[in-house]
């Protein structure tokens, strides 16, 4: 195997690098290689190595919506955050993967267009908020993505339309085939630059004042549920300010979970599995995550 540092000599990768460093929860084991190209060749040309080396690929956005189990993962895992170029032409915006969807939707306040307002608290990258569909406030990616550019498992650019790109609830077609986003371009109305910036700071205002915005976490840890709201379930079994490990259901929202004493992934997995038990037992309601959960579980030391 030639390695991989001599190979890409101008890419940044780090050995055995702790995701916990990364992650919006401040969780995380090692990742084998951790690499951060800067441009579509050299994602390109990681995704080639790491297909002859036999290495698994791992992509990863912002982390704040991820948790990583405390074994780390195996492989390559590729951090795009450096591929965050952000251009405006006409009514659309065209965003890398990297990009940040915060920075991204006051771009496009900037050119006073409309559409991405919900959009303006979301902690989350532009790949990250297509691979989930991000979404809140009434709005979602679905609604504004026009298409996006693709790097397949085998090494193919594609440029997706919305409708290939077949959005669900929390869900695209990325997640199915496995793709690389590389960049997104989202379809806005001509709006007016000074309402468009107060709708988004009247929606982040809401977010301060509901969500637990001091602490780690991974936002919003379930799906919600068809006919009920995950907090009030969680409320209703007294499952609010429960402290596992270094992990405690939020005393401000009970819908996430947060770091509050230098907690494990598997602090935060272990309260994820209770809290899915309490409400499966006194609900009959089964709640789904919406946070992406990857890597492998930590080695039993004998």
């Amino acid at each position: 195997m030639e390695d991989i540092a001599t190979v890409f000599p101008a890419v940044k990768i780090l050995r055995n690098e702790p995701l916990a460093h990364y992650t919006y929860t401040k969780t995380g084991g090692p990742a084998d290689y951790l690499v951060f190209p800067t441009n579509v060749q050299e994602t390109k040309s990681l995704l080639a190595y790491a297909k002859q080396e036999d290495l698994a690929v791992t992509v990863v956005g912002n982390a704040s919506n991820l948790i990583v189990r405390d074994g780390g993962i195996r492989g390559l895992v590729m951090i795009l955050t450096e591929m965050n170029q952000i251009t405006s032409t006409g009514q659309t915006v065209t965003a890398e993967a990297g990009a940040s969807l915060i920075k991204t939707t006051q771009v496009a306040q900037s050119h006073s267009l409309s559409g991405l307002e919900f959009a303006a608290g979301i902690p989350g990258s532009v790949g990250g908020a297509l691979f989930m569909n991000a979404g809140a406030y009434g709005g979602e990616i679905s609604e504004v993505a026009l298409s996006a550019e693709v790097l397949t498992p085998e090494g193919e650019i594609r440029q997706l339309t919305n409708k290939e790109l077949d959005f669900g609830y929390r869900h695209s077609s990325i997640q199915d085939y496995h793709d690389i986003v590389l960049s997104a371009t989202f379809a806005l109305t001509i709006g007016d630059g000074a309402a468009i910036q107060a709708k988004m700071d009247d929606l982040n205002a809401r977010r301060a004042a509901k969500q637990p915005l001091d602490l780690p976490s991974c936002g919003s840890v379930f799906k919600r549920p068809v006919g009920h709201y995950t907090g009030q379930l969680i409320q209703e079994a007294g499952l609010q300010g429960l402290k596992w490990g270094g992990a405690q259901v939020s005393t401000k929202h009970a819908g996430f979970i947060v770091n509050i004493d230098h907690a494990t992934a598997t602090d935060y997995l272990d309260l994820i599995h209770h809290i899915q038990e309490v409400i499966l037992k006194e609900d009959n309601v089964h709640l789904e995550t919406e946070v992406r959960i990857i890597g492998e579980k930590p080695t039993t030391e004998k």
